[in-house]
């Protein structure tokens, strides 16, 4: 009997979709210690409130939280710090000239699956809050169709 492997869970940031109209998304690799990869993998961590910053010609992943667990132990100041971004010269600099421009760099989902652990991220401009109640009013308009059809 083939063994199952266990599922790998993923680590979104759900707030982003409706604070951002989010473009075009990249995958970038990390800097991270191997607790910190070790906590990921468990899904112990998240990106709420997590954004991106340029200091000098890199991208740094700041706000991001990785807790620790019974097997892994991090320090308070360590669940918080900030982590390089690991990305190739032409992509940094596209998403500097998209920063310039007054747009947003937002962090939207860690991928753990594979070897490697790596954040995606995309570029977005901010929501006004006219609409953010749009897109709140067309999701409950879209639960409501659903609903209809599912008990005819």
């Amino acid at each position: 009997m083939a063994k199952k492997k266990p599922s790998v869970p993923t680590i979104k940031n759900r707030r982003a979709r409706f604070d951002y109209d989010l473009g075009d998304s990249l995958l970038a690799g990390l800097v991270l210690t191997g607790a910190e990869t070790k906590a990921l993998r468990l899904g112990h961590g998240h990106l709420r409130g997590a954004y991106v910053v340029a200091h000098g010609d890199e991208l740094w992943l700041l706000n991001a939280t990785i807790t620790g667990f019974n097997g892994v132990k991090l320090a308070e100041e360590e669940q918080t710090r900030n982590r390089k971004l690991l990305l190739k010269r032409r992509e940094i600099d596209n998403l500097l000239a998209e920063k310039k421009q007054g747009k947003s760099i937002i962090p939207t989902e860690l991928l753990t699956q594979g070897r490697y652990i790596k954040v995606r991220i995309s570029v977005g401009t901010g929501k006004k809050h006219y609409d953010k109640r749009e897109t709140i009013k067309k999701r409950d308009q879209e639960r409501a169709n659903r609903l209809e059809l599912k008990n005819r």
